[in-house]
């Protein structure tokens, strides 16, 4: 059933689709581990057993044990930690500011405003912690849309090495995390208009921009072929599912493609 997870991310199928496709392509039957003979699970099942990870740290304990395998077998390269969040539009319609910025449909969705440009979108917030080295994600988490992402930063740290971040994480209490973690602090600086920046500083920034901005290609993979310009549920947790089944999903391919000649 794990398995079958995994297929419906990579395809960025629904639970339907993923019936189908089990009924009628022998490929994903012999990935899953089902003869021909075999009943197949249908949506219900498939709905069901998904919501079963999120359930007793299922989740957080299966994407651990493939961090584990990922670090045994060397594909975790320790070149920094690049920490990012990004938006992601919520499956229920946008609600009016006459209707409490609150939807009926989706009631844990919330506005949030990207930070380069002010615009506002409704939904969820996807936050990553990427290997520099591998592009492979470390951690991640989701939160509504208004949670600032410099909050859930102390929980994607890593436990040694160098962290990249832009100007949206720079705020004293994640500087001083850093130092007392005992990690090389590499986030962007931001301007005030009575402090501006020095040269030195934009030199800095423009810097620390080249390697950081790596993690928005993950983003645009995580969006783009697995599905998550948009959600598909109407419900958090059932979201955070999704999202930590595509997290694994994209570290296995990353894995197959680091290892293949």
């Amino acid at each position: 059933m794990f398995k079958v997870l995994l297929l419906q991310r990579w395809y960025d199928l629904s639970d339907e689709q993923m019936e189908s496709a089990l009924f009628d392509r022998i490929s994903f039957l012999s990935f899953a581990g089902f003869s021909m003979e075999d009943d197949t699970p249908d949506h219900s099942t498939i709905w069901r057993f998904r919501a079963r990870l999120m359930t007793d740290g299922l989740m957080e304990r299966l994407f651990a044990e493939l961090s584990r395998q990922l670090d045994v077998r060397g594909v975790t390269v320790r070149q920094g930690t690049l920490i990012d969040a990004t938006l992601i539009t919520s499956a229920a319609r946008r609600p009016r500011m006459d209707e409490d910025k609150v939807s009926p449909a989706d009631p844990e969705a919330r506005f949030g405003a990207n930070n380069e440009r002010g615009k506002f979108s409704f939904g969820y917030k996807a936050h990553i912690a990427v290997d520099a080295g591998s592009m492979t994600i470390n951690a991640w988490k989701l939160t509504p849309a208004n949670v600032q992402e410099v909050t859930i930063a102390p929980d994607l740290l890593p436990q040694t090495g160098e962290v990249f971040a832009d100007r949206g994480f720079d705020a004293a209490d994640l500087h001083a995390e850093l130092a007392s973690r005992g990690l090389k602090d590499s986030i962007m600086r931001r301007g005030h208009r009575h402090q501006p920046l020095s040269a030195a500083q934009i030199a800095r920034n423009h810097e620390l921009s080249l390697k950081r901005r790596a993690v928005e290609a993950v983003f645009g993979t995580l969006k783009r072929s697995y599905g998550f310009h948009r959600m598909r549920y109407f419900n958090r947790l059932r979201n955070a599912a999704a999202f930590g089944l595509a997290a694994m999903a994209f570290n296995l391919k990353r894995w197959n493609a680091m290892a293949t000649p």
